[in-house]
């Protein structure tokens, strides 16, 4: 299968210790990671992938919601690679040094143990900034931002780059909650200052940097699943008309299944 020209991959847990699809064990995540290596591919934070169009066999690794995990089981192998990645941090979980127990209320086992629900602590996100990976926004409580006022949507758009600027000196990128990307979102993240902004569903934009795609990669994507998500033909469809109408019709199947349960 042939290789897209540039990827942008998205992970959220990096453990064995949950058991859930937002959870990728460590090992995999190492096989994945070695083997976009092997391809070629270079690492770059998610701004660059965002606003070098024209660049080709680069990867962004981001990680959404800003795991603890993610500080022990990913940070020592890019850091072998010589690879940046970067981390979207929801700054109301991180100012409050809380489990994240909304992800429970969204359909996510709950853990044995609660602590793999923590984010990242300040000091561990400004280590991962002085190593060159990049910080940037997932709100402050990551709400469905098209759901907000303008005001509560810029409210938490701009004080959570106010607040990561403050402890690592800048925050140009956003990763949209939930993946959400639309005209909505997009144009108030610009607006509340960020250059660089990405989502998991909706309509993208070849050559808008605020609205740049990315697979989530999930514990199931094993094999197959990796393949068809750094493949060529499948990262031009995220640019077309009808990958809309593949999410709406995944959207609608998996709301049947919900309901039967």
């Amino acid at each position: 299968m042939r290789w897209a020209a540039r990827l942008g991959l998205t992970y959220h847990a990096i453990t064995d210790s949950w058991d859930d699809e937002l959870a990728l064990s460590p090992s995999s995540f190492e096989a994945q990671v070695r083997r976009i290596a092997r391809a070629g591919y270079r690492g770059v934070t998610f701004s660059r992938l965002a606003t070098e169009p024209a660049s080709r066999g680069i990867v962004a690794i981001t990680f959404d919601d800003a795991f603890a995990s993610v500080y022990e089981h990913a940070a020592p192998l890019l850091e072998e690679l010589g690879w940046p990645a970067t981390v979207f941090v929801p700054t109301g979980a991180v100012e409050r040094d809380e489990p994240m127990r909304w992800l429970l209320d969204n359909g996510c086992a709950e853990p044995s143990d609660i602590g793999q629900l923590r984010p990242l602590a300040w000091d561990q996100i400004e280590s991962l900034a002085a190593r060159g990976w990049e910080i940037g926004s997932h709100s402050v409580s990551h709400p469905l931002l098209s759901t907000l006022s303008v005001a509560e949507r810029r409210e938490e758009l701009v004080t959570s780059r106010e607040a990561i600027a403050e402890r690592v000196g800048a925050c140009v990128s956003v990763s949209y909650p939930w993946g959400e990307v639309n005209d909505v979102v997009a144009e108030a993240a610009r607006q509340a200052g960020y250059t660089a902004g990405g989502g998991l569903a909706g309509r993208f934009h070849s050559g808008d940097p605020m609205r740049v795609p990315r697979f989530a990669v999930a514990r199931r994507d094993e094999g197959i699943g990796i393949a068809l998500k750094t493949s060529a033909p499948v990262w031009a469809a995220r640019y077309s008309p009808l990958w809309r109408v593949v999410t709406r019709l995944r959207q609608a199947r998996a709301a049947v299944a919900e309901a039967k349960t």
